[in-house]
């Protein structure tokens, strides 16, 4: 059964070099804080960053202290879902028959039995409807 509920999402850029990621999460990992989802990629020359953390104040903090760029968060849905073929299918038609656009997802899928999507839609508190 599909569970949908609202996580705060930081938002960020540092220039982009090799090894910017392992700083990150190892300064997050000593500081005892978990990374529950992230998007991680390259835009003209700066790394771009999307986190969910355990510890959003904490995380926010230590991203801060490193220097971070348009350091923001935001309000996104998270929705755990079984792992199986079909249930990306099944939330996106949802979310479209609620009329409503999706700007980005990303997922952190395994071989476990759940997956988590994160959704930032136009409309998130009608799409957190859509799918609960």
């Amino acid at each position: 059964m599909a569970k949908a509920f609202k996580a705060k999402q930081i938002n960020f850029m540092m220039p982009n070099r090799v090894g910017l990621l392992a700083e990150i999460s190892a300064a997050l990992a000593e500081a005892g804080v978990n990374i529950e989802a992230l998007c991680a990629y390259e835009w003209e020359e700066k790394g771009a960053f999307m986190v969910i953390a355990d510890n959003t104040a904490k995380a926010k903090r230590i991203i801060s202290g490193m220097g971070a760029e348009d350091l923001e968060t935001e309000d996104v849905i998270a929705l755990e879902v079984p792992n199986r073929v079909g249930e990306l299918r099944k939330a996106s038609q949802k979310i479209a028959d609620a009329g409503i656009d999706i700007y980005y997802l990303y997922t952190s899928p395994s071989k476990a039995k759940t997956a988590t999507l994160i959704f930032k839609t136009d409309n998130d508190r009608k799409a957190l409807k859509a799918l609960s």
